[in-house]
């Protein structure tokens, strides 16, 4: 067994060789693991504070989540995980260092720990995948919580979004859970501005002309609505005809509404050119076509 300078100091003091060993275990040991726990807290801080600024800096780097107040939010949340996790690492490995100074045999621990993780690993790929794209989720913002999305084939209002899982709420009631790792591919509708379109169906004996001004009279008077002008960002725009069947032509006329408004404002509109057909005694609609929930 090697000895250092205190072994040495101790002996030529007179001591005797166990009661040298004793001083010295007794003297050096403390402070090693005093500096061990030093030295992770320095470390587990300062691995938190980097992994938050490189983030941080991942979240600047994309225009548009710059300007979603959720995003720095979420950025700031998984910052602090990953900190957490890093400090943890840290830790665990202070606490291996530590208890090698006391003369605990770390080899037989370490060769356990090493095929439970491999077993672990292999088992848990799935899980370690979801993981990792749930991370990217929050970090990206690609949805939260209250807005409407289709992931892959499922669409749906999401109630909950967590590193393993998505939980969303289907337009029938039906609470669907997806896995991270499982999600190819977004449509998020309630992300900054969309649509409300309304397709209003027309018999071919129905004045065009005057189709036109009253669909358009009635998107005007929407958006000139204050109660209305939250909702609506910008005027509604007339497209026209958009296909012909057997019944009739259809017409088309759409509104940039907020996000998460789109279906409130096509069901105000829809009611409004219906109305506005009905005062104006021209033939009703046959069929007014949501094309949105």
């Amino acid at each position: 067994m090697e000895h250092g300078y205190v072994y040495e100091l101790l002996r030529k003091l007179g001591l005797s060789d166990f009661q040298a060993n004793t001083g010295e275990w007794l003297l050096v040991r403390p402070l090693k693991i005093v500096a061990i726990l030093v030295a992770a807290l320095i470390l587990g801080r300062i691995a938190s504070r980097a992994i938050c600024t490189a983030v941080r800096g991942v979240h600047r780097r994309s225009p548009l989540l710059l300007n979603s107040p959720r995003a720095e939010q979420r950025a700031s949340t998984v910052g602090d995980a990953l900190g957490s996790l890093a400090r943890a690492v840290i830790w665990s490995i202070a606490l291996l260092t530590v208890l090698s100074q006391v003369g605990v045999n770390l080899a037989p621990l370490l060769a356990g720990a090493g095929i439970a993780g491999v077993a672990i690993g292999f088992g848990a790929q799935s899980l370690v995948k979801d993981f990792l794209a749930g991370l990217f989720i929050l970090l990206e913002d690609q949805y939260g919580v209250g807005d409407t999305v289709t992931l892959t084939d499922t669409t749906g209002t999401v109630e909950d979004v967590t590193l393993r899982i998505t939980r969303l709420r289907a337009v029938d009631g039906t609470v669907w859970y997806v896995p991270n790792g499982e999600i190819r591919k977004v449509g998020n509708a309630s992300m900054e501005w969309n649509r409300a379109i309304v397709d209003v169906l027309v018999p071919y004996e129905a004045d065009m002309a005057k189709v036109q001004a009253a669909v358009k009279a009635a998107a005007a008077d929407l958006a000139a609505d204050p109660e209305w002008s939250d909702d609506i960002l910008e005027e509604p725009e007339y497209w026209g005809v958009q296909a012909t069947s057997p019944d009739g032509r259809t017409v088309r006329v759409v509104v940039k509404a907020a996000p998460r408004r789109q279906p409130a404002v096509a069901r105000e509109l829809r009611g409004r050119i219906t109305e506005r057909f009905r005062t104006e005694q021209m033939p009703l609609p046959r069929a007014s076509l949501p094309a949105s929930p």
